[in-house]
């Protein structure tokens, strides 16, 4: 059940991070993959900032650190492709 969890929780932070980046045309996998990654790097980031998270409810925290974290990830991941206009 974690696993199914984890999965869900991190497509949702994914997508939140694709949408607020402008739709980096990845897809679901991908966003899942980013938004699990946005989750370690978002919870390590807030840490090491001393910022602590607390809205009320358990999953929204780890929504909110997860998708800040994926958002993070696709930033660097728009540096390092370089700023390329997106073709139609």
């Amino acid at each position: 059940m974690n696993i199914l969890y984890t999965l869900i929780i991190g497509a949702i932070c994914g997508y939140i991070a694709d949408m607020l980046m402008k739709n980096n045309g990845f897809g679901l996998i991908v966003n899942i993959i980013i938004g699990i990654a946005g989750s370690f790097v978002g919870d390590w980031l807030y840490g090491k900032l001393g910022i602590h998270i607390d809205v009320g409810n358990a999953i929204l925290n780890q929504i909110i650190i997860g998708a800040s974290g994926a958002i993070v990830i696709l930033f660097l991941v728009g540096v390092l492709r370089g700023a390329r206009p997106k073709r139609r």
